[in-house]
């Protein structure tokens, strides 16, 4: 290439399920040659359900309005700031500034980039999650900080370890990723694991992201960060409605935190958008005020995929925890095997895709701590599952 990229982009690569999506492809159409039923694809988690009709319907009305399609005020409209603060105190307990402590975004997944770029200088220290989400340590590379990972074990219950993380050299920490319900790994937020995380970041003034947009799935309660003592000095929240509400295609999404801290990531933002479409912040208000009963019907779905994939781990020999939260269920492989450089979690993973053209996710793409392990997507139907499920039981009994 003639021109070359800037030396940021040397620390990042194409996202794994974008570089594995061409393999997929090939799987896909070698079945079809042959006549044999479609991929099964149990890897990403991309909600297969249908937002709330209110929004829908709401969607549409306010589109077709002439004042509609103009640039929209960078902070979001006010009405969706103070939904995004009704639904945190209906829900969560805890009380957000709707002027100036919450800005909208496109998707939660844009406010990792805005917080790294707001708060993150060259040569700063990450702690980032192992395993954890690959765009947490994506960002701190594209910005030029330096990451460093911080073990989640399953025998710790997939929680951090805060001897290891204070006997890490902590002089230059500027910020530390947390995600609970955990993905890849299902663990569950208590009130006491968010309140010894506060008072870390406390002691060593340390920003503790809390990226929380699992915690309406398969769990009792949402937990947010901002319930711990001290929360507001040091710690920011993102949200979205991507995964509660079945509208991962909408990209709407939140941060939340002392508007001083809020208005670092506004001022990144501003360069780089002018606004979301109003139609669809006046969607998302009406998405935000569901009931609980949105909730109860989209988790009592969700609690029969988890069992079904239960079935297709028990067939696999795979060891999980059924009473899992989010949106994957996630499990270690008993006895790994290793073949041609590739982790257990992967050699498990190719062997079953090629024979039966089922795709669950080498728990690798999370990190080290991932590598014996696999993860199957809960964005299927219990058909689809038991359809994959039956493929390997045959491919097993060959």
């Amino acid at each position: 290439m003639r021109i070359q990229p800037a030396e940021r982009t040397k620390g990042v690569q194409e996202y794994y399920f974008s570089r594995k999506q061409k393999d997929l492809d090939a799987v896909s159409a070698e079945r079809a040659a042959k006549g044999l039923g479609p991929l099964i694809n149990l890897g990403i988690g991309a909600p297969d359900g249908m937002p709330p009709q209110a929004a829908i319907d709401t969607l549409g009305k306010v589109a077709q309005a002439t004042d509609s399609h103009k640039y929209q005020n960078y902070k979001g409209l006010p009405v969706l700031r103070q939904a995004f603060a009704d639904w945190y105190t209906r829900y969560y307990g805890v009380t957000l500034n709707p002027n100036g402590g919450i800005q909208p975004l496109v998707g939660s997944k844009e406010g990792i980039l805005l917080i790294s770029l707001a708060f993150v200088n060259p040569g700063d220290v990450v702690l980032v999650p192992d395993p954890g989400y690959p765009t947490y340590s994506s960002t701190v590379n594209l910005v030029g900080g330096k990451v460093q990972k911080y073990d989640l074990k399953e025998e710790n219950g997939w929680l951090p370890d805060f001897d290891q993380l204070e006997n890490m050299d902590l002089s230059k920490a500027k910020l530390m990723w947390v995600n609970y319900p955990n993905m890849p790994t299902g663990a569950k937020a208590t009130p006491e694991l968010y309140q010894r995380l506060v008072d870390f970041a406390l002691k060593h003034n340390i920003l503790l992201v809390n990226d929380n947009p699992y915690s309406f799935i398969l769990t009792d309660k949402p937990i947010s960060i901002f319930s711990a003592e001290g929360s507001w000095d040091c710690c920011l929240e993102l949200n979205s409605l991507s995964k509660a509400h079945n509208m991962s295609g909408w990209r709407v999404g939140m941060v939340a935190g002392d508007p001083v801290m809020v208005n670092e990531i506004l001022k990144v933002k501003s360069q780089m958008d002018s606004g979301m479409f109003k139609a669809m912040q006046i969607a998302a208000v009406e998405a935000l005020a569901q009931g609980p009963e949105w909730f109860e019907t989209l988790n009592a779905e969700y609690r029969r995929r988890r069992e079904a994939a239960g079935r297709i781990f028990d067939a696999l020999g795979v060891e999980y925890n059924p009473d899992s939260a989010g949106l994957f269920l996630w499990g270690r492989i008993p006895n790994p095997e290793l073949v041609d450089g590739m982790t257990p979690g992967e050699v498990l993973s190719e062997k079953i895709l090629h024979a039966t053209g089922v795709f669950i996710t080498p728990g690798f793409v999370f990190g080290k701590n991932g590598e014996n392990y696999v993860r199957i997507s809960l964005c299927a139907p219990v058909p689809t599952l038991e359809d994959g499920l039956a493929r390997i039981k045959e491919y097993l009994a060959r």
